[in-house]
Parts: C-alpha cells; sequence; structure tokens
C-alpha cells in the first residue's frame, strides 16, 4: 500500500476529529430525544403521543422542505472560495437565508392551526440550520456539535418534560382536543408539549448567527452571487425536499391511514434510527468540503480515500449499535410501555436497513460533491415513490410493520442507486485499501 503524506494524514485527521465530533453531538441528541419519546409514552396515552409524534414529524418534514437544501449549496460554495480569500461570500449567505425564511414564514401561517407555536417557530428553524451549515462551509463543527446536536435536544427534552410534570400535576389546563388531518388540535396536551418543544430554535438561530459573525469576513457584495448559488442549489433544493419528506412522511402516513396509536408505536420502534441517520450527518458534515475541493480539482485518489476512509468509520460506530439494538429490542421497547412491545420485527426490519445503508457510505453526499445534483434529485424521487407505493398497500392492513417494510425499501433504493452510479462515473466503491489505514491511530492524531 502506497504510504500517506503527512499532509494527507493530516486532511484525514482533521476529517477523523470533525467526525468524532460530530459522532459525540448525534449521540447526544439521539439519547435525549430517546428519553423524550419515554418521557411522553409514560406520561401520556397512546393517542396523545402518536399525535404529538406525528406533528414533531410534519414540522420537522415542512422545515426539511423550507430550507430548499440553502445550507448544502453555501458549503459548496464557501469551500470552493477559500482559494479567493472568502470574496463577496456575504452575499451569498444573505441569498441563501432569504427564500427560505420566506417559504418557511409561509408554511407557518398556513400550518398554524395543526402545529400551533411549533408553526410560529420553522423560520427560525431554517434560519438556524442555515446559518450553522454556513459555519461548516468556514471549516468549524463545534457551532454545529454544540448548538444543533446537544442544546437543543437537550433544552427540548428539559421543557418537554417540565411540560409533562405540570400536566400531570393539573398545573396547565385544556378545553376540548379535536382530530384534525391526524392530529390533535385545541388547547390539548399535545399542543403545550409543541410549544415547549419548539422554545429552544430561537436560542439556536441567535448562537448560530453569532458563531458565523465571527467568522464571515466583510467582503464587497458580488453581482450575480444568488443567481450562482440558485443555479447550482435549485436542483438540490428539490432532493432536499424530498429528502426532508423521506425522513419523516412514513410516521405521517402511518398517523392517516391507522391511526396516532400505531403512530406511537411506529415511533417508538423506529427511534434509534436517529442514531445512523446523525451519525452519517456528522461524518458528512465533516468531510463534504474537503470532498467537493478534492472533486473541483479532479483529485479521484483524495476523493476514494476520503470516501472509503469514512465508509469504515461509519460501520464501525453504528454497527454495534444496530446488531445491540436487534438483540435487546424484546426488553428495550417494554421501556415507553406494554403497548409497545409488539412492534419487535419493526426494530429488526430498522436495523437490517440501517447496517446495509451504513456500509454503502455517504454516496449521495458524494455524488452532489462532483456536481450530480439532478441524478441525486431522481434518485431521491425513485426511493420516495417506492416508499409511499408500498405504504399505502401496506399500512393499511400490517399499521407499523407495513410502514417499515415501506421505508426499508426506499432507503435501499436510495443507497444502492447513488453507489452504482458513483463506482460507474469515477471508479469509487465504499471499501477498499484506503478502509484499513483509516483505522491507523496517526489518522485521529493528526492535524
Amino acid at each position: 500500500m502506497a504510504p500517506v503524506t503527512e499532509v494527507r494524514r493530516a486532511a484525514l485527521g482533521m476529517v477523523a476529529r470533525g467526525g468524532a465530533a460530530g459522532l459525540t453531538g448525534a449521540v447526544a441528541g439521539a439519547v435525549a430525544q430517546f428519553v423524550l419519546v419515554v418521557v411522553v409514552t409514560r406520561a401520556f396515552d397512546i393517542a396523545v403521543a402518536g399525535s404529538f409524534f406525528t406533528a414533531i414529524a410534519l414540522a420537522l418534514m415542512v422545515a426539511g422542505v423550507a430550507k430548499l437544501d440553502a445550507g448544502n449549496g453555501l458549503i459548496f460554495f464557501i469551500a470552493r472560495a477559500k482559494t479567493y480569500d472568502y470574496r463577496g461570500i456575504s452575499g451569498y449567505v444573505r441569498a441563501a437565508l432569504v427564500p427560505g425564511v420566506l417559504v418557511a414564514s409561509a408554511a407557518g401561517i398556513l400550518l398554524h392551526p395543526q402545529l400551533g407555536t411549533a408553526a410560529l417557530i420553522l423560520p427560525a428553524m431554517v434560519a438556524a440550520d442555515i446559518l450553522l451549515a454556513a459555519t461548516r462551509g468556514f471549516g468549524a463543527m463545534r457551532p454545529t456539535v454544540l448548538y444543533d446536536g446537544i442544546l437543543l435536544p437537550v433544552a427540548q427534552l428539559a421543557l418537554v418534560t417540565a411540560t409533562a410534570l405540570a400536566w400531570n400535576h393539573g398545573l396547565l389546563t385544556a378545553t376540548t382536543p379535536t382530530w384534525t388531518g391526524g392530529l390533535l388540535t385545541g388547547s390539548s396536551p399535545q399542543s403545550w408539549l409543541l410549544a415547549a418543544w419548539a422554545a429552544p430554535y430561537p436560542l439556536v438561530l441567535l448562537l448560530a448567527a453569532l458563531s458565523l459573525r465571527g467568522r464571515l469576513p466583510r467582503t464587497p457584495y458580488l453581482c450575480g452571487t444568488a443567481h450562482d448559488l440558485w443555479r447550482y442549489t435549485a436542483p438540490r433544493s428539490a432532493a432536499g425536499a424530498i429528502q426532508a419528506v423521506f425522513q419523516r412522511l412514513d410516521i405521517v402516513i402511518v398517523a392517516m391511514l391507522a391511526g396516532p396509536a400505531p403512530a406511537a408505536v411506529y415511533t417508538a420502534a423506529t427511534r434509534f434510527k436517529v442514531i445512523g441517520q446523525l451519525a452519517n450527518q456528522g461524518l458528512a458534515q465533516a468531510a463534504q468540503p474537503r470532498l467537493i475541493q478534492a472533486l473541483a480539482r479532479g483529485d479521484l485518489p483524495r476523493a476514494r480515500e476520503l470516501y472509503q476512509a469514512t465508509t469504515m468509520w461509519l460501520v464501525l460506530l453504528t454497527w454495534p449499535v444496530w446488531l445491540g439494538y436487534a438483540a435487546v429490542a424484546p426488553w428495550l421497547l417494554r421501556i415507553f410501555g406494554s403497548a409497545y412491545g409488539a412492534a419487535v420485527p419493526v426494530a429488526l426490519i430498522l436495523s437490517g436497513t440501517m447496517m446495509l445503508a451504513t456500509a454503502c457510505g455517504m454516496v449521495d453526499v458524494v455524488l452532489t460533491a462532483a456536481g450530480h445534483t439532478t441524478a441525486s434529485l431522481v434518485n431521491l424521487v425513485a426511493a420516495i415513490t417506492v416508499t409511499v407505493l408500498l405504504d399505502l398497500a401496506l399500512i393499511p392492513a400490517h399499521g407499523a410493520l407495513g410502514a417499515v417494510l415501506g421505508w426499508s425499501c426506499g432507503v435501499i433504493v436510495k443507497n444502492l442507486l447513488p453507489l452504482w452510479q458513483i463506482h460507474r462515473r469515477y471508479g469509487l466503491r465504499p471499501f477498499g485499501r484506503h478502509s484499513l489505514n483509516a483505522l491507523r491511530p496517526g489518522t485521529w492524531a493528526a492535524a
């Protein structure tokens, strides 16, 4: 095996440390979200829990669509602008922020009857995500880890727990809840829980803005920045919207077709999939700017090294989680309550699917880093089409089990299509001679 140069080892070390930081935030966030689900399922009946989880899924899905994938567009241009001392990059940040905030504001007005306070926070959710993405474009992982990975989920857990205690002690009151579009509306326990869950987002937005302000150079505005940004991002905006829908739609469909109780069971059983998603996100956030730079230079050896190294890290970090979850699911699911113990098959399918997905590595990140945003969009359309068709066919008869089968087939399509495409176009594979090199202690200690 050819030796890795000190410069390339240092670059891998920076990705490794950034990925480790991202994983730290992922673990903290996943634990906080898991405990939040436990708190809600224990404090409220299964119908209230299901409607609350459905509302959260809807809010996150809408915010994901409203982002228009502007954050990834910013990362792309900031990473490339490093060569030019970030000239005009402040204009790109403004061009990324304005459309997303406007779309989120309009969505918030439309969805206020269903989401209550959470609908009013949608613009803050979108703006915070875009500004944190911009800090990652400058190579800073700490703001994302601290504010989005740790502060946000921990604050949500604390506020939701306090709300549950206040409700059960009679300190909060309710009007008669009504069933509208799969959600409980009115001054119901769900509305109080949603307000508590949404409350930390303005703080995260403020901290993200302060973090970016210290890194954003004061450069003159360049004409054409908005055009350049959205010419690159437009296809990816549609893909980002579909990705956001893909991640959350299954819960909403379960609630619509089978009711809030199966939605609560499905949410509890699939709660651990966020670990794999966040671990992949943490590594992708660290590696994405360097992949963009390598592919922009036509440096396929560097891109291959980054892809194989991150895939190996992802497998080693997440496979023990999935194997462990599959082993203890019969006992672990009963933490949520006796009604949730029947979801063991859902947990087993989830574990196997996530192991396959992580073995493919961050294939979509590699595909979009190479500029193939339209191909990524087509892949996501195929994946969500498979998911929705199977959900509609299977959920009415099989409930949560039908939903996880539909989701699983969609995930397989979503990973195998880009895997084939990057191999055909660039000869990239998730495993190879760089996989074992990624485990060398010097890689993690470098930089």
